[in-house]
């Protein structure tokens, strides 16, 4: 606690400022290519110039201050991170359309599309490194290298479900899963020492939800030609918001923080976190 935070509160200050702004600006110049394109393509766009800017600035521009570059074990922690991501969303839609509790109808009106499919996937995953250069990436780091990463960790998370908020058919239950989802990437990106394993758990998760042809926190993509269709409440399929505001989605949000605690990750070196984190 006796450490200066009029630094820290500098840099994340002018961090926090640019991806402000940037949110606001591309937010209004992507808006007539539609809600979805908007939203990801906003959202990286602001991480990619507020971390730029503040490396450059603060850190000599090098992004693998943040766990941003490549190195022996980027790869395989890319792949933990999609299959553990991908993984928590079939256990959570699949052991429901296995025991009778849901199933798959079609839906003509939304045919499958594999252009927008691709289309879809690609935002998503610029949305899914976006989101985790604002929240796991440089202000994150820097906070937790000067105040403790578990002093962090908590406060950054709520942030994270507050920027959901606003989304269609959010619940309590939604945004609290939300909520543990920011947990979980941050612990992600203490455990793997980079930014690959959290990109991967969010997109895995991510671009996984609309193949069964339902919403992605509040968006309706309807790419596939199906939806999944309930035979329980709203606690078991999350409603409108989807599998994120559901109890399920609770569950699989434990067992990926065990796995990530059980596998043995070959940690790098964050250089704006302290060595004992």
């Amino acid at each position: 606690m006796g450490k200066d935070w009029i630094g820290p509160a500098l840099r994340v200050g002018l961090f926090g400022l640019t991806g402000f702004v940037g949110l606001l600006v591309l937010g209004f110049a992507l808006s007539p290519l539609g809600l979805l394109v908007t939203a990801t393509l906003s959202v990286f766009g602001a991480g990619a110039v507020a971390s730029t800017l503040a490396l450059r600035i603060y850190e000599a521009g090098r992004l693998t201050t943040i766990g941003f570059g490549w190195h022996a074990a980027a790869g395989r922690h890319l792949l933990y991170g999609l299959g553990l991501g991908s993984g928590g969303i079939v256990a959570v839609l699949g052991i429901p359309l296995l025991i009778g509790k849901a199933q798959f109808v079609a839906t003509p009106e939304v045919p499958f599309n594999l252009p927008s499919l691709a289309l879809v996937a690609v935002c998503l995953l610029f949305g899914a490194i976006g989101e985790e250069l604002l929240f796991r990436g440089y202000a994150f780091q820097v906070l937790a290298g000067s105040f403790g990463v578990y002093k962090v960790l908590l406060p950054l998370a709520v942030l994270f479900a507050a920027m959901h908020a606003g989304n269609q058919s959010a619940t309590p239950l939604g945004l609290f899963n939300t909520f543990l989802w920011g947990v979980l990437l941050g612990y992600a990106l203490l455990r793997s020492g980079d930014l690959w394993l959290p990109i991967g758990l969010h997109f895995g998760w991510n671009v996984t939800t609309p193949l069964f042809g339902v919403n992605l926190s509040g968006f309706t993509m309807g790419l596939t030609g199906y939806t999944v269709q309930w035979n329980a409440g709203e606690l078991w399929s999350g409603g409108g918001y989807g599998p994120e505001g559901s109890v399920l989605c609770t569950f699989a949000c434990l067992a990926v923080g065990y796995l990530l605690y059980r596998i043995p990750f070959e940690r790098q070196r964050l250089p704006l976190l302290p060595e004992e984190e």
